[in-house]
C-alpha cells in the first residue's frame, strides 16, 4: 500500500495552479444522463472519485472517451443499476438517482458508501422525488425508484445539503412542470452544476441562493461545460502556506469562494492577497490562534475544517473549532496528537492549545481531509512523517505531492 513521507521543515515558495473541483465534476458528469449525444467537459480533474464516476457511466451504457477534454455519449443507456461494488467506495454515486429515473423512468442504485464522517442520510433525496411523483422502495440495500414522468412540486430540505440538492435539481429539469427548491444548497459547485444544465437547454433560476426555481422542459441537449476550480484544493495549499511560514501564489481558483478561510487566515496573522485569477498567502512567524465554527457555503467550509486545526496546533493560544456539518469529522485528532498536539474533543467542539513545535511520526488517514490535514502538519513538523493509507488522497487530490514538490516541499510518494 503506498504511504507519503514528508521531512518537514521547509517554507512553501512560489505558484500552484489549482485543477477542477472534485464535488463540481461529479454532479456534471452524471448529468450526462439528461441528454442524447456527445457531452463534452474541460477542467476535469484526474481523481480516483473521477474514475469511478467514469466506471459507473459506462455500466450503465454510456460510451466515455478522452481525459481533458472528456466526452460522454449516453444516447445507448442500457442500464439502470447503479451496484454495491462501486457505490460503496464513493457516496456521490448516489447522484445518478435522480437523472435515471428523469430520463428513464426507472432507477436502482445501491445505498451509499464513501468516507466514515457521518451518516449523511439519503432521506431528503428520497422524500423529494416521492412528492415529484415517483413511487419509492428500499429492497436488498438498494433504492428502487419508478416513474412514468416526474411532476414538479415544491420541495423544502429540511437541512441543505448539496448532494440532495443536485440529484433533485437534475431530476427537475425533465419533470412536468415547475419544481421549487427551498432551503437549497448554495455551494459553488450546484451554481456549476445548474450553469451547465442551463447550456443544456434546462430553464433554472436562483442557483447559489436558497431558493431554486426549475421549469421542466421535454429534452436537453448534449452539454458543453467546464468545470470550476477546486475550492477546497486551493483552501490546502492556502492553509500549507500559512502553517509553513511560506509565500505562495495559489493561482486558477476564484478568491470569493475562499472568502470564509481568507478571513480566518488573516485573523491567524496570514497576509492575503487577492489576484486576478487566485490569492496570495504569505504566512506569519508566529499563528495567532483563532476560532471556527463549519457552516454550509458561504460559510467555512467543513472540508477544510481538518487542515485548519492542523495550522491552529501551532496557534500562540488556545482555539476552539466547532463542527457543525458532519457528526464524525474528528478522527484526524488522534493522529495530530500522534505528531504532538494538544487537542482535547468537547462534543462537536475540538479545543486547540498551540504547542511550539510538532514532531514528525508514523500516521494514518481515516477519510479525504483528514488526509489533507496530516500533510499539512507535517510539512511544519520536525523530522519526517510517514503518512499512510494515501489512497483517500487520491480521491480528492490531483498530484499533490508533486504540486507541493513544485513549492519546495519535502515529499515523496513511496509505492507500497
Amino acid at each position: 500500500m503506498d504511504k507519503m513521507v514528508i521531512c518537514g521543515g521547509e517554507r512553501l515558495r512560489g505558484e500552484v495552479r489549482v485543477s477542477g473541483a472534485k464535488n463540481a465534476a461529479l454532479p456534471v458528469l452524471v448529468s450526462s444522463i439528461l441528454a442524447d449525444g456527445w457531452n463534452t467537459y474541460r477542467c476535469v480533474p484526474d481523481l480516483v472519485d473521477v474514475r469511478t464516476v467514469k466506471k459507473l457511466l459506462s455500466e450503465l451504457g454510456a460510451t466515455v472517451e478522452g481525459t481533458n477534454p472528456l466526452r460522454i455519449h449516453t444516447g445507448n443507456l442500457n442500464q439502470f443499476q447503479a451496484s454495491y461494488d462501486l457505490v460503496k467506495t464513493m457516496r456521490a454515486s448516489v447522484l445518478v438517482l435522480g437523472p435515471l429515473v428523469a430520463r428513464l423512468g426507472r432507477a436502482r442504485v445501491s445505498l451509499p458508501g464513501g468516507c466514515a464522517i457521518g451518516a449523511r442520510p439519503v432521506n431528503l433525496h428520497l422524500k423529494a422525488l416521492k412528492e415529484m411523483g415517483a413511487d419509492i422502495d428500499l429492497r436488498e440495500g438498494y433504492i428502487e425508484a419508478r416513474a412514468d414522468r416526474l411532476r414538479g412540486a415544491r420541495i423544502y430540505f429540511d437541512i441543505s445539503t448539496v448532494t440532495g440538492t443536485e440529484n433533485v435539481l437534475m431530476a427537475a429539469v425533465l419533470a412536468e412542470g415547475t419544481t421549487i427548491l427551498e432551503n437549497a444548497a448554495r455551494e459553488p459547485e450546484v451554481v456549476n452544476l445548474a450553469e451547465v444544465l442551463i447550456g443544456m437547454g434546462a430553464n433554472i433560476e436562483g442557483a447559489g441562493t436558497g431558493t431554486i426555481v426549475v421549469e421542466g422542459v421535454k429534452s436537453l441537449r448534449p452539454a458543453s461545460g467546464t468545470i470550476i476550480p477546486d475550492r477546497i484544493e486551493a483552501g490546502t495549499f492556502a492553509i500549507a502556506a500559512a502553517m509553513t511560514g511560506g509565500d505562495v501564489r495559489v493561482l486558477d481558483c476564484i478568491p470569493v469562494h475562499l472568502d470564509a478561510l481568507t478571513a480566518k487566515l488573516a485573523e491567524a496573522g496570514s497576509v492575503i492577497e487577492k489576484l486576478e485569477n487566485g490569492i496570495r498567502v504569505r504566512g506569519p512567524e508566529r499563528i495567532a490562534s483563532a476560532d471556527v465554527m463549519t457552516l454550509p457555503y458561504p460559510g467555512f467550509a467543513t472540508d477544510l475544517q481538518a487542515q485548519f486545526m492542523a495550522l491552529m496546533t501551532r496557534g500562540t493560544g488556545t482555539s476552539v473549532i466547532r463542527e457543525t456539518v458532519f457528526e464524525n469529522r474528528f478522527m484526524h485528532v488522534q493522529e495530530l496528537v500522534r505528531l504532538g498536539a494538544d487537542i482535547r474533543i468537547d462534543g462537536n467542539s475540538a479545543i486547540i492549545r498551540g504547542v511550539e513545535r510538532l514532531t514528525g511520526a508514523p500516521v494514518m488517514a481515516t477519510d479525504l481531509r483528514a488526509s489533507a490535514c496530516l500533510v499539512v502538519a507535517a510539512l511544519a513538523a520536525e523530522g519526517t512523517t510517514e503518512l499512510s493509507r494515501i489512497y483517500h488522497l487520491d480521491r480528492g487530490y490531483d498530484s499533490l505531492e508533486k504540486k507541493l514538490s513544485g513549492l519546495g516541499a519535502n515529499i515523496r510518494r513511496v509505492r507500497g
